[in-house]
């Protein structure tokens, strides 16, 4: 199973994942909710979620971020 799946803490702030998991828009960090919602502020966010449509459209799944 994929690491992502499996792994038990935020790789951004080392907190627990049990309340979920998303990976960040700007590389493959699993981050927990709360650090998600404080990644929606940075200023690049919206660059970083278009660029990643822009990448999915050319059936990129493996994009690894503006950051990556």
């Amino acid at each position: 199973m994929d690491k992502f799946f499996t792994q038990k803490t935020c790789d951004r702030c080392g907190g627990p994942l049990d309340k979920g998991r998303i990976m960040s828009m700007f590389n493959t960090d699993c981050i927990c909710m709360d650090c998600a919602e404080k990644e929606k502020k940075d200023k690049d966010y919206d660059k970083a979620v278009k660029a990643e449509h822009e990448e999915i459209k050319k059936d990129n799944y493996n994009y690894k971020g503006i950051r990556g």
